[in-house]
């Protein structure tokens, strides 16, 4: 299958999921150009620098996009996360005039993939009427794409309806809500973030398009709706998660190792993620999840939406609960039935092991003689491409999957040896890479601060450090490596040998 293109970057194309809702494809309106007018869009302008995580001395080359934006109330304006990821200045547009307008990113969730912008100018958007957004989107309507041409006029562009349904969004951390969309959508310069409009009301936003195939994904305005109200509270806190891994139970053999009693309902848990509200709740891995609230789960992990009709019942968790929002959950264990009230929680990347995204903060090292230490990250494993899982250090991406069964104590970091820059002091290990660090002079290692202190202390005049992989043990003089520290600095043009915060 032809790869989704995620507004300018290709993604992994998703396959239709169990519990998801189709309907006969039917041909997608043409595109129509309407004369300029006043209708809710601006021209959203950014520029910035991603950071290197190669380097992580240093950014990338600087890169513009040039995208739209929804008006909303209170003066804001709606766009994809994605577009102003690692910003450093963002403008708005006026369509119909070229007005221009500094603007500052609100709040953002790239889980979500949203973003609010705020222009510096209060009285920029005035004469524009916000959009509302339409909640009630069902398979078989049809949305209307906005673009604009070069001259402002307005393209519409309609599509029908075809998927509503669960899926991860580029962040790969949890389940959203999802409308799919069949559109002959042709590239115009400003599409980076386009507004799927029903009866001239925001109904979703492109989240990723395949140009062959002519299948648009767009973040719906339930998940929307969920972000803008969140956005409104002093502190925003994100989308909750459960923190349980689950499998069908169509499988007579499985209901009946879990020791299911009654009619063949449920998922079965696989995993448990340590520190969650499962896991706080008492859930544990062989439990069967039957209901949640007062919906009943399918064998296929569905459940009767008033609205969809039958959907993954994740959409109940992350798009219609908030963190501190108790959520009352029927499982059954070994036949006895039981409930379990979670207390939903957002999870911050930075409370991951392996934190899954490291967007617009710059990534830490420790350079040492010529090694380069980092913490393992995904946006570091992301740099082999969009087939990283693939192409990057396999053990890496081990860890990666299974953090929480490799560390369930949490609160650490892995700490990897990245590289080695040819120096004096590393003559001999040049061709070391990706080894994970486990202790420095007899020390365990848990972040680089850790790593930073225990080289202040070395045995017997070497700085000794341990990893699980082969060498197993690495030793640096530990006066050489302190007096060619400077010179080291000098010849390979690092502003710092070390970033901890």
């Amino acid at each position: 299958m032809r790869a989704f293109r995620y507004h300018a970057a290709l993604v992994a194309a998703l396959l239709l999921p169990l519990g998801t809702i189709t309907a006969a494809k039917k041909e997608p309106g043409p595109a129509t150009v309407v004369k300029p007018k006043e209708f809710s869009l601006v021209r959203v302008n950014v520029t910035g620098q991603p950071y290197d995580y190669v380097r992580p001395w240093q950014k990338r080359a600087p890169f513009s996009k040039r995208a739209l934006g929804t008006v909303l109330s209170q003066g804001r304006v709606l766009v994809t996360a994605d577009l102003v990821a690692n910003q450093n200045y963002v403008e708005l547009e006026r369509a119909e005039s070229g007005e221009k307008s500094a603007a500052n990113v609100v709040v953002v969730d790239y889980e979500a993939n949203l973003a609010l912008l705020e222009p510096t100018e209060k009285k920029f958007l005035d004469g524009l009427t916000p959009l509302q957004l339409a909640l009630d989107t069902v398979v078989g309507d049809r949305l209307a794409a906005w673009q604009l041409e070069s001259t402002g006029a307005l393209v519409v562009t309609e599509g029908l309806v075809t998927t509503i349904q669960m899926t991860r969004y580029p962040a790969d951390l949890a389940q959203f809500l999802t409308y799919r969309i069949s559109i002959s959508m042709q590239y115009r310069d400003n599409s980076y973030t386009v507004p799927l409009v029903k009866n001239n009301k925001l109904a979703g936003l492109l989240l990723r398009f395949d140009s062959r195939t002519q299948v648009l994904d767009a973040i719906p305005a339930p998940i929307i709706a969920h972000f803008l109200k969140d956005a409104e509270t002093q502190h925003y806190r994100g989308f909750p998660s459960a923190g349980f891994g689950f499998f069908p139970t169509r499988d007579p053999q499985l209901r009946s190792f879990a020791g299911q009693t009654g009619k063949a309902a449920g998922v079965y848990v696989t995993s448990v993620e340590p520190n969650m509200p499962a896991a706080k709740a008492g859930m544990q891995v062989g439990d069967i999840v039957v209901a949640v609230g007062n919906n009943e789960i399918d064998q296929n992990g569905n459940y009767v939406d008033p609205l969809y009709g039958k959907i993954e019942f994740t959409n109940l968790i992350t798009a219609r609960a908030y963190p501190g929002d108790t959520m009352p959950i029927q499982i059954q264990r070994a036949g006895k039935p039981m409930q379990l009230n979670l207390a939903l929680d957002h999870r911050d990347a930075k409370d991951y092991v392996i934190p899954p995204y490291n967007i617009d903060q710059p990534p830490l090292y420790y350079v040492l003689g010529g090694m380069i230490f980092q913490e393992l990250s995904r946006q570091y494993l992301r740099e082999w491409g969009a087939n990283w899982q693939k192409d990057a250090p396999q053990r890496f991406v081990y860890k990666d999957r299974f953090q929480s069964e490799l560390y369930p104590e949490g609160n650490r970091r892995v700490i990897v040896l990245t590289q080695v820059l040819p120096a004096n002091a590393t003559i001999g290990y040049d061709d070391l890479a990706y080894l994970t660090v486990t202790k420095v002079n007899g020390k365990e290692i848990k972040s680089l601060a850790d790593l930073a202190e225990a080289v202040k202390q070395p045995l017997a005049g070497f700085i000794k450090i341990e990893t699980e992989e082969d060498p197993k043990q690495i030793e640096l003089e530990a006066a050489q490596v302190e007096s060619e520290a400077a010179a080291l600095q000098q010849n390979y043009g690092l502003p710092s040998l070390q970033r901890l915060e």
